[in-house]
């Protein structure tokens, strides 16, 4: 097994990933810094295929405090008020950096002025946008910045187990899988930064790419690290439903679409939002993902199985402008976005759960950080479309920042060899048992995370997806791939992915299970209410050593604002100067 070691390791080259490398160079140009991702620097991750834009309270009218509430209310009053307070201000910082420093070019008004399109759940139209691209432009710019400076990249390198230090409560360092050789990897690190990305890929329907299954949190669980607010599985509403022969179904047609006026309509063609909420296609993505499962089930369908998009009545010259990247995208698998009506359905897009961490990215394991979709609190029970790409910029700046400044007194811990051997052991089963087919065993997850863990859940159906997936975990480490060349063995890391998806799974289905009333993305059938919101309370959850996971729940604590008050003095000014939609206040 080779060996190195590094100042500073950073798990994950998305916002997040990237904006720490960045930071912690700005912060201590010294520290050495290790940059390890399971795919290509700049070309893999789901920041890259951000199309909406980011948020930031920037518009006359607008402020921090409104985006602020829109964030708490649209989470369901879940959400860490101190985390939620940094993201808002921090992105106002963080876009200028993306604009005057590294080069990001956005869309603007013709007045000069950046141009914020209307996202859905949000009091105040702040989205700033590169078109429906946004995620390539951030991405290709912070990509060039990195490339430039003294940072190793450990690319193709997959993150197998974090290895703690011997007799302390603290990180030692990764163990990783070399991809291209196959060959295993231990980089010993004074600190590391998960920023991995969540990426819901055990759902029928999803959006990340197929290297997504929540490598980081399986490791987080792994090493004995608490969660919050995994029964909170955000569905992105307009999933691309092009047939089950082609990998673009489940794809995300972006939300930009229903926030420029688009229309949802059913396999009647008639529109029925409006009988769920008077926003009609613009309430909140967990809203609208309920409504369009509900038609679906009761058969208002269409061919496919899910309901229309239609944006024809805007004028097809229009929308093909707006949307150039959403249009393309459709056309490329035959349907015609501008002029006609394409077929979407409800697909897992984000964790708002995760790791339970501080306000400088810290968690309860010294040296380890961790930013993005792989930290839970930000968003509590709903992430607003285009605070995403905001959150991992914001919080992976912070994190190198800090990370930067502690690796200056800090020295190496050293790896507890006994758990390292372990982990080695763990990584190379699948390679000395008996080889099987793994595709019957991901149709299973897929079938059981969709019919029992999916947008509308029960305690009947939540006991069942347990029950299943113990048995599925058993199946698979009864499968194995066989003595096999490991060199870019991607039936191996495809049995690693499996391995993690059932892992967060069965999390995720035990904090469904633990949470009686419905929230934001989590609704039980069985306990519709919401409850008193006042007494709000978020759910933590850990493996223990048993393999199995203690759960319970801690109050929210509401530090800048409660539920039924408001930070602001006036409702959000509209275009043509009359107010806005007032959101603020306790939701119904």
């Amino acid at each position: 097994m080779q060996r190195s070691h590094t100042d500073i390791l950073i798990l994950g080259s998305g916002g997040a990933g990237l904006f720490a490398a960045l930071h912690a160079h700005q912060t201590n140009p010294g520290a050495s810094i290790t940059l390890a991702v399971k795919g290509l620097l700049g070309k893999c991750g789901c920041t890259r295929m951000v199309q909406g834009g980011y948020n930031v309270a920037l518009g006359a009218g607008d402020c921090v405090e409104r985006h602020f509430m829109d964030t708490v209310e649209g989470g369901k009053w879940l959400p860490d008020q101190e985390l939620a307070w940094r993201l808002v201000n921090g992105a106002i910082e963080r876009l200028q950096e993306l604009e005057n420093e590294l080069g990001c070019f956005f869309d603007r008004n013709p007045d000069g002025t950046l141009h914020q399109k209307a996202f859905a759940g949000q009091s105040f139209d702040r989205t700033v946008h590169k078109g429906d691209l946004t995620g390539i432009e951030i991405v290709n710019r912070l990509a060039e910045r990195v490339w430039g400076l003294p940072v190793q990249r450990l690319e193709e390198n997959r993150a197998v187990a974090f290895i703690p230090a011997s007799g302390e409560h603290a990180i030692a360092g990764v163990l990783f899988i070399d991809m291209r050789s196959g060959g295993l990897h231990f980089v010993q690190a004074k600190t590391v930064l998960l920023a991995t990305g969540g990426g819901p890929t055990m759902y029928r329907y999803h959006t990340p790419s197929g290297d997504k299954a929540c490598d980081g949190m399986a490791m987080a669980l792994r090493a004995g690290l608490r969660l919050r607010d995994m029964e909170m599985v955000q569905f992105h509403p307009t999933g691309l439903l092009a047939g089950p022969d082609t990998r673009m179904t489940g794809t995300v047609l972006e939300e930009g679409l229903r926030g420029a006026g688009g229309y949802l309509l059913g396999g009647d063609g008639e529109r029925f939002m409006h009988r769920y909420d008077a926003r009609g296609e613009r309430a909140t993505r967990d809203i609208v993902s309920r409504a369009m499962f509900e038609e679906i089930r009761r058969g208002n369908a269409t061919p496919n199985g899910g309901v229309y998009i239609e944006m024809r009545h805007l004028g097809p010259q229009q929308v093909s402008a707006q949307f150039k990247g959403m249009v393309k995208r459709c056309a490329d698998c035959g349907f015609d976005l501008a002029g006609g009506r394409v077929e979407v359905v409800p697909t897992a897009h984000y964790m708002m759960g995760g790791v339970e961490f501080e306000r400088d990215c810290s968690t309860a394991v010294r040296g380890l950080f961790v930013a993005g979709e792989d930290a839970g609190g930000v968003h509590g029970a709903n992430r607003l479309g285009g605070n995403g790409v905001a959150n991992s910029t914001v919080f992976g700046g912070i994190a190198g920042e800090h990370m930067a400044e502690q690796v200056r007194e800090a020295g190496y811990a050293q790896p507890d060899e006994a758990l390292l051997s372990a982990a080695v052991a763990a990584c190379l089963a699948p390679l000395q048992r008996s080889p099987g087919n793994l595709n019957p065993l991901r149709e299973r997850l897929h079938t059981i995370m969709w019919d029992d863990v999916g947008i509308i859940r029960s305690k009947s159906g939540l006991q069942n997806a347990l029950q299943e997936l113990a048995a599925l975990d058993a199946a698979l480490l009864a499968t194995g791939i066989g003595d096999v060349d490991p060199a870019f063995n991607l039936t191996w890391h495809d049995w690693l992915n499996l391995q993690n998806q059932i892992l967060v799974s069965r999390c995720i289905a035990t904090a469904a299970l633990a949470r009686e009333d419905s929230r934001g993305a989590h609704y039980r059938s069985d306990f519709p209410q919401t409850g008193d919101l006042r007494g709000s309370r978020f759910t933590s959850i850990r493996l223990n050593e048993s393999d199995a996971f203690d759960t319970h729940t801690c109050p929210v604590a509401f530090t800048r604002v409660a539920p039924g008050e408001t930070l602001l003095d006036q409702p959000a000014p509209g275009a043509d100067g009359r107010p806005q939609r007032e959101a603020h206040g306790v939701p119904s």
